[in-house]
């Protein structure tokens, strides 16, 4: 009995483990994939604690195997993103003629910390800045930048789901998309670089599966899908963007890696994790820039705070003549699989 007040949290935290292996989307499930490594880490202190305290207790070797088990199976989740993990990128070094530098944030609908970013955009001076949750109030405070980002796409929104691109390099083709919600815009463009070539660059943000939001992940997991199947059946370079309301170890952001063919620059080298802004032991990564097989990786790098409850991140790739990537591929099954989770979404939408 005395024990109870360590195999009560050892239980919980077993059953968020193994939780998200659920293939449900609904929100109560899909926001256990977030918090993996904090529960790895958990864990493990429970461990610990059990081994000291629990010893004497007819159920030691059980309760202390599950959960060794429990942290394997973290283990293997999170360890493709830790620098132990094998590198889905290659470095390369940055050419400004043949590359893209770019910023990628969230700056909270809410937030009127307008400077800081402007003091940002400024200072790392990018290619490209792609904002999201921003209204008319973010669009205007932003106006300052305007003379060094000529190329704009602004949709001010005051439902959180706002857009804001500005870019140096020239737009040849820009479309405003609304992938699977009307009040939910994305953006699909072609940038030309310096050196005359054509780049696509997929932006969104889709919805998160919380309450208040969206019950289930049904229209976030679609949404990240088509863009994931435009993308493979672009022969151009292309980069997906955006606050994707997903952590690169779910099995939708796996499935999407293999359905796009992309590649993700946090592959053994960390977490980079953009969120939350304000508590630091529940970080995880949500704001992400995906590659094509065309790209090899220049820089990756979280910004300081912004006011936002999302730090921005920033990321430099550069146009390869060899391919310096390693992409996975999908199985029929999970084609299958994707396009029924796409047709769910847009069920989910109607």
């Amino acid at each position: 009995m005395e024990l109870l007040i360590l195999k009560i949290p050892i239980l919980f935290f077993l059953a968020f483990t193994w939780i998200p292996s659920i293939k449900l989307d609904h929100w109560w499930i899909r926001i256990f994939d977030y918090p993996r490594f904090q529960k790895l880490v958990s864990l493990g202190m429970l461990l610990v604690l059990w081994m000291i305290f629990g010893r004497n207790d007819v159920g030691f070797v059980y309760w202390m195997g599950g959960v060794i088990v429990s942290m394997g199976y973290l283990g293997f989740l999170v360890w493709p993103y830790s620098v132990f993990g094998k590198k889905m990128i290659q470095k390369v070094p940055y050419d400004s003629q043949q590359g893209i530098h770019l910023i990628v944030g969230n700056v909270y609908q809410y937030n009127r910390s307008y400077e800081k970013i402007l003091q940002l955009i400024k200072k790392n001076d990018p290619d490209l800045v792609f904002l999201v949750e921003t209204d008319q109030a973010w669009v205007d405070a932003l106006t300052p930048v305007h003379d060094i980002y000529r190329h704009r796409i602004l949709l001010p929104l005051d439902n959180t789901y706002g857009l804001a691109l500005y870019s140096k390099l020239p737009l040849k083709r820009q479309e405003i998309k609304y992938l699977i919600s009307k009040e939910i815009p994305s953006l699909e463009i072609d940038v030309e670089l310096r050196n005359g070539k054509p780049v696509t660059i997929y932006a969104i943000h889709p919805t998160p599966p919380v309450p208040g939001e969206s019950l289930n992940s049904t229209e976030r997991d679609a949404e990240i899908l088509i863009v994931g199947k435009k993308s493979k059946e672009n022969p151009r370079p292309s980069l997906v963007i955006g606050d994707l309301n997903d952590v690169a170890w779910s099995y939708t952001t796996s499935l999407f890696l293999k359905i796009s063919e992309m590649a993700d620059p946090r592959r053994g080298r960390g977490f980079y994790s953009t969120f939350h802004a304000k508590y630091p032991f529940f970080r995880w990564p949500l704001d992400h820039v995906f590659l094509s097989k065309h790209f090899g990786l220049s820089k990756i790098h979280v910004l300081k705070p912004i006011g936002s409850d999302h730090f921005p991140i920033e990321l430099k790739a550069v146009l390869n003549s060899y391919e310096s990537t390693d992409t996975e591929t999908a199985s029929a099954e999970e084609k299958k699989e994707a396009n029924e989770k796409i047709r769910n979404g847009h069920k989910e939408a109607e």
